[in-house]
């Protein structure tokens, strides 16, 4: 069952495989705003996974955040999910990032349920 608050939180390291220079959306070597919201994204799939029916997964559609302050390499980053609103098929999150100086990037996140097989039977 889908109810609003369920949670999940996603933790990562700051190394040179995600920051800025290497994943190509930058040249310093920080944290990356696509490596912070994969991890954001990926805190929102496992809130839900477990309330999900049999054959169904979620996948993402939206993404809304502001990437507020950089992370050095080195750097632990939580990401956290929180499911506020359930619209059918349609789960909202808010999302957001700290590492151990506080936060450093916030948001919210849309996905919806589909059935895996279904879905990806769509790609032909």
């Amino acid at each position: 069952m889908l109810e609003t608050g369920l949670s999940a939180r996603s933790v990562t390291t700051v190394t040179a495989e995600n920051t800025a220079a290497t994943m190509g959306s930058g040249d310093l070597a920080v944290f990356a705003t696509p490596a912070m919201v994969a991890l954001m994204e990926h805190a929102a799939l496992e809130a839900v996974a477990e309330s999900l029916p049999a054959g169904s997964t979620t996948v993402g559609s939206e993404m809304n955040v502001s990437h507020l302050k950089p992370s050095k390499l080195g750097a632990t980053i939580t990401a956290t999910a929180i499911l506020t609103a359930v619209e059918g098929r349609k789960l909202t999150f808010n999302v957001g990032a700290r590492d151990e100086e506080g936060m450093i990037g916030e948001g919210t996140h849309v996905r919806y349920v589909v059935d895996r097989e279904r879905f990806m039977a769509k790609l032909g």
